[in-house]
Parts: C-alpha cells; structure tokens; sequence
C-alpha cells in the first residue's frame, strides 16, 4: 500500500448522524423543531409557497386589459437621422441597428421631430405625415415596409 492513498484530507469533517437516540447532539428530531410539515421526511414546496396563505399573485388586483394584437413601434425622430446619416445613404432596419438608435426586433416608426437638410432613403414599417414630408421636402424617398 502506498503512502498517497493511505493520506486522510485534514480538512474532511465526519457528516452529523442525526436522529440517533436522545443523548446524541442532533438526536431524535435531529434539529426539524416539533411536528408541522417540515419535521416529516420527503418534505419538499415549491419556492414560490406561502404556507396556505392566499399566495401573492392572487392578492394582487389585476388592472386593465392586455391586447394580444397590439404592434408596438421604436420611435425614431427626423432630427436623428439628421444627426446619424450622411447625404444619399439609406435608412433601414438593419442600419438604424448599426447606429444604435433601435434595439430588439419591434417595428419601427419615423417621426417628424427636428429639422432634416440632407436627402435620405428611408424604408421602414411606419412614417408620420409630417416626417414623410420634411424627408420629401429635402429630396428623399419614403418607403414602408409590409411585413
């Protein structure tokens, strides 16, 4: 026998034995108090129990209506495009992205905020009246996309 496998780890603590007659440090009901639900073996709730108690999300009221058809838009105003894009380039999904000025997969929605002075090509899902008309004013296209 070699000397490694007969070496005990010194930091390898012996496991409590519980519920080993009254004298014993955890003996008898090895530390689960007095009866009740916890102090039985196989005794497992879900995280989100309340003990028979009306749980939380039944307490609280429910308000409103949630409409499962609703589109939601990112809004992006005139005076960004402005700012973010040079003369003749094209304003789409995929570069609005690029520019960090939409996040996540919404549609998108181009309103009439600020002043634009250089032509632009913009194909997006919705465009306001007045947005659709200062982008015309300057000589630029507007295009909705049909998804």
């Amino acid at each position: 026998m070699d000397i490694l496998s007969s070496l005990k780890s010194p930091y390898r603590k012996n496991r409590k034995r519980r519920g080993r007659g009254f004298a014993a440090p955890k003996g008898k009901r090895g530390g689960r108090g007095t009866k009740g639900q916890r102090a039985r073996s196989g005794s497992k709730r879900r995280i989100w129990f309340e003990g028979g108690q009306t749980p939380l999300i039944h307490r609280i009221p429910k308000r409103g209506f949630n409409n499962p058809t609703k589109i939601e838009y990112q809004v992006v105003n005139v005076d960004l495009l402005e700012k973010k894009f040079s003369p003749e380039s094209i304003v789409d999904p995929t570069t609005l992205k690029e520019k960090k000025l939409i996040h996540g997969r919404k549609k998108i929605k181009i309103l009439g905020r600020g002043e634009i002075t250089k032509p632009l090509e913009v194909r997006v899902h919705k465009v306001s009246k007045k947005a659709k008309e200062k982008i015309e004013k300057v000589g630029g296209k507007v295009e909705e996309i049909k998804v």
